[in-house]
């Protein structure tokens, strides 16, 4: 858990210095500074912003880089610290180290912002990183696997783009590369769908909560980007031609997809007004079952609870994965406390979904900040927080409200 939070240089956050509880509500007007502090803690853990991937544009102006570092309850110090040409430096213990996921493995941060609506109708993107997010937690191996796939991934494309036609030399050293990205989608597919798997329940709950006319139409399918009874290298061959054609590697690990299905109801109750019909009053009528993506049939008001139930349901799967490693066969790894970061959930959600979302985190040993245009919110976070902080924000300053 953050025990004390220091940012510097971070959008019109100049210096703040502030010591967290374990829920923190921050409340202030639009433009004061409440989401670049959860933009700060969301960098210091991923290593990358939520709003904008370049550093020039979240660093303060005239200045040349933007600072965030956090004091951890069991004495660990994390900081990170960017500049505007994107060059980085990482720090744990005092001490420089050069990969982001050692920071990101000290700080799990889980953001829920139900405003972000591409994540259901845009680019697969976002929904692959949902499941690699507890992948990543939950498998030791995971991560570098993947690095490994993405080098080679990289190598592979670099050379798709520069020829139409390979060299007996190009071919074989293709061949090799085909062979290793085969390998390490093998076991990243593995890895995937293990947590897939396990993460289905706690989908499934959310959703009974948060949408519980759809909790019997409502489920998540998993895609692994190819065809998992086939070697991955010997696809890439099959289909050289036309990556070399289109300059891009079209199938693998890199295009898995989580979609979530909406199911109509195969049969229906009806009560038949004509006495003479052969159907009674409780008649109950076969009806085809459809099958649509869900961003298709919710409204959107719906989708903002679908996407809150997405990200709500990882987090217990997360803390209990210790405890359920034997069931999940998941070499689980987490040992520090999550922060979850929930950005103007009151402009977002109706309080029926709200007082669901904080007392699921408050059965949680999480750690929760919460941004809010006004105090409206402040009773029912004292309703499951006994020992809040509650902050104000002004022109970038913050403030222990009085």
């Amino acid at each position: 858990m953050i025990e004390r939070l220091q940012i510097s240089h971070l959008r019109n956050l100049t210096h703040i210095n502030l010591s967290p509880a374990a829920c923190n509500v921050i409340i202030g007007a639009n433009g004061s500074g409440k989401t670049s502090l959860l933009e700060a803690i969301f960098l210091l853990s991923r290593g990358k912003s939520f709003r904008h991937h370049q550093p020039k544009r979240y660093i303060q102006h005239y200045q040349e880089s933007a600072t965030i570092h956090a004091n951890l309850n069991d004495s660990r110090t994390l900081a990170i610290q960017k500049k505007a040409d994107a060059t980085t430096i990482l720090r744990l213990n005092q001490t420089t180290v050069y990969n982001q996921s050692i920071l990101t493995e000290q700080l799990p941060t889980l953001l829920i912002d139900p405003s972000t609506m591409d994540m259901l109708e845009q680019g697969s993107a976002s929904r692959r990183q949902l499941l690699d997010w507890l992948v990543f937690h939950m498998k030791q191996g995971f991560h570098s696997q993947w690095v490994a796939y993405q080098r080679l991934l990289k190598q592979r494309n670099s050379l798709l783009k520069q020829r139409r036609h390979l060299t007996q030399v190009q071919l074989a050293e293709l061949k090799a590369w085909d062979k290793g990205l085969s390998s390490h989608a093998a076991l990243i597919h593995h890895y995937r769908q293990a947590i897939f798997e396990a993460w289905q329940p706690y989908f499934s709950k959310s959703i009974a909560q948060l949408l519980p006319a759809y909790a019997e139409q409502l489920s998540l399918s998993y895609n692994a980007g190819y065809d998992t009874g086939i070697a991955l290298d010997i696809q890439l061959n099959e289909r050289l031609e036309q990556d070399l054609q289109l300059g891009y590697t079209r199938i693998g690990n890199h295009r898995a997809d989580i979609h979530v299905h909406w199911r109509s109801i195969g049969s229906r109750q009806i009560a038949d007004e004509n006495l003479n019909s052969p159907l009674s009053a409780d008649s109950t009528v076969k009806l085809p079952i459809l099958k649509e993506q869900a961003a298709n049939i919710l409204s959107r008001g719906e989708k903002k609870l679908l996407i809150t139930a997405l990200r709500l349901s990882q987090l217990p799967l997360l803390l209990n994965a210790k405890t359920n490693s034997e069931l999940y066969n998941s070499d689980a790894k987490l040992s520090a406390t999550p922060v979850v970061l929930l950005d103007d959930i009151t402009a977002e959600l109706d309080n029926k979904a709200i007082e669901i979302l904080l007392s699921t985190l408050a059965q949680l040993p999480c750690q929760v900040f919460v941004t809010s245009l006004t105090d409206s919110i402040l009773p029912l976070v004292h309703e499951y927080w006994e020992k809040s902080q509650v902050f104000h924000m002004k022109q970038g300053g913050i403030l222990p409200a009085q």
